[in-house]
């Protein structure tokens, strides 16, 4: 499942239970594929925190030492 997919799911989720008239099974239920939805979330942006580390580190040989520039 994409990030956009689980997110917007997970908006779904939120806006099913604030809106209440459910039962306590089904807002359970929901809840617990909220939670399930926002661990994917999770992952995708850490995924993406690596990646961004990853390519603004300096080179580990060679390199100047200077952060790289932004552009």
């Amino acid at each position: 499942m994409s990030y956009e997919q689980a997110r917007d799911e997970l908006a779904e989720v939120v806006r099913r239970l604030e809106t209440g008239g459910l039962t306590l099974e089904e807002s359970l239920e929901l809840w617990e594929r909220g939670e399930r939805l926002a661990a994917i979330c999770e992952e995708w942006l850490e995924g993406a925190r690596a990646r961004l580390a990853a390519a603004t580190a300096p080179a580990e040989n060679g390199g100047s030492g200077e952060p790289a520039a932004p552009f």
